[in-house]
């Protein structure tokens, strides 16, 4: 078997190693799906909307503490020897030696007037809705991560493909070559050099296919499916290159998550604030309680006992007079609400600067891709004019070699200048708060 046939026969292998073991199918993917699959399928977001749901849990039971509380009791004693009770008037004991006592009753709670409550329904309420722009948050995220995993796959897919076309052109001058060096019309020389390429060309392709390989399984990872499940991206970095325009620019607003969140965090503080400020106020709580007593028996029958009812009904007023540490807890707030400002106004600070950033590599990438774009279109022209030179014998096999060498470079650089233009818009996207995917 020659070179070129085992090589063309190793590669051929390699290229389908991605669909090679147990398979569940192949699943044809695009951006839009491979987000939707995110969606419902990645872990991060299932936490995120269970945390609600434990928020909403926290919100019932905080309105739960208004209800009327009730508690049955149940005792029993054996007063092996009872007290005795000393008067001016003489003594005697409050009881029989030797007797069983049962009480058996049930006593309601009622809060008439419970500050402290009341202001922490509110404050379950707010978070919850921190508990919701939580959960935005890492939808948006997760939209980000999955955008550029797919285009990266799109990047390793698109370089894997202009290395096995600069193979198959290296592949074909070398069959050239080394015909021309069994004829006599060539030097060893050349046919070293053809051959070198051709090899080289072949390590590329290699990595080229090991990249697009991790490429596809981090797309997996984020998209929360299995390794068993093949891929297969019927998309090109070269479509996006009409979408390619500069955004005008904008201020990061309230839709940012990370700006949300904080604006929440500020809202439980001034709630937390108020709930605070109830350790100032009296409750009220009025109980009700009901019982069945019985004393001085002597086995421990109790559907034997004579049992005589009592019921008290009372009200309890709690009034706070002095708590040093409240004035502590609510300094601690005022102090804790300052610093969430002040990283509220660094935070926006910094995420304009990141959108304009953004948005400066976006400006800088359109252009890089018309300039990419031309060099790709002069470099096969001047892979073409070096072949027909080397042809003629005109030209060296160095001379096609570097011609060949600078057309894979230019290729390379073109889709990569694209890729960076798209993965800045997502990261711009991400910033500004943009749910063009959420639904």
């Amino acid at each position: 078997m020659s070179l070129g046939v085992l090589m063309a026969a190793t590669l051929s292998a390699v290229a389908q190693g991605q669909g090679g073991g147990a398979s569940l199918g192949t699943m044809n993917l695009t951006l839009e799906k491979a987000i939707e699959i995110a969606l419902a399928e990645n872990p991060t977001i299932r936490v995120a909307d269970k945390d609600i749901e434990l928020k909403k849990v926290a919100d019932t039971e905080a309105w739960q503490a208004l209800l009327p509380t009730a508690d049955a009791t149940l005792s029993m004693t054996d007063n092996v020897r009872v007290a005795k009770m000393k008067t001016s008037m003489g003594e005697f004991k409050m009881g029989i030696d030797g007797t069983v006592s049962a009480v058996g009753g049930v006593t309601l709670n009622l809060p008439l007037f419970a500050p402290a409550v009341y202001q922490n329904m509110k404050l379950t309420k707010q978070d919850i809705l921190l508990a919701q722009e939580k959960a935005r948050g890492s939808r948006l995220d997760l939209i980000n991560q999955v955008t550029k995993a797919y285009y990266a796959a799109l990047l390793a897919q698109d370089s894997y493909a202009v290395m096995q076309k600069n193979y198959q052109t290296s592949a074909e001058n070398f069959d050239v070559v080394n015909n021309k060096y069994k004829v006599g019309t060539v030097s060893e020389y050349d046919k070293i050099s053809a051959e070198v390429q051709k090899r080289t060309m072949y390590s590329a392709v290699v990595s080229g296919q090991t990249g697009l390989n991790l490429a596809l399984l981090q797309l997996k990872v984020l998209m929360g499916i299995t390794t068993d499940v093949d891929i297969a991206i019927d998309d090109s970095l070269n479509r996006y290159r009409d979408a390619l325009v500069l955004p005008p620019s904008e201020n990061v607003t309230d839709a940012n998550s990370s700006l949300r969140q904080l604006d929440y965090n500020r809202g439980l503080l001034e709630r937390t604030r108020k709930l605070l400020k109830t350790n100032f106020l009296p409750t009220l709580a009025v109980q009700f309680g009901f019982q069945y007593q019985s004393y001085s028996n002597n086995n421990w029958n109790v559907f034997d006992y004579n049992y005589s009812p009592s019921s008290t009904l009372s009200f309890a007023v709690s009034v706070p007079i002095f708590h040093a540490s409240n004035w502590t807890k609510l300094k601690s707030n005022k102090i804790q609400l300052s610093q969430l400002e002040d990283t509220r106004l660094d935070t926006q600070r910094k995420l304009n600067m990141a959108a304009e950033s953004y948005r400066q590599n976006m400006a800088s990438t359109i252009t890089q891709v018309e300039s990419n774009a031309e060099a790709v279109a002069q470099a096969d022209k001047a892979v073409q004019i070096s072949s027909k030179r080397y042809d003629v014998g005109r030209g060296t096999i160095l001379e096609l070699n570097e011609s060949e060498t600078a057309l894979t470079r230019a290729e390379l650089t073109y889709v990569q200048s694209i890729y960076e233009y798209l993965t800045n818009k997502a990261d711009l996207d991400y910033t500004l708060g943009r749910e063009t995917y959420l639904k």
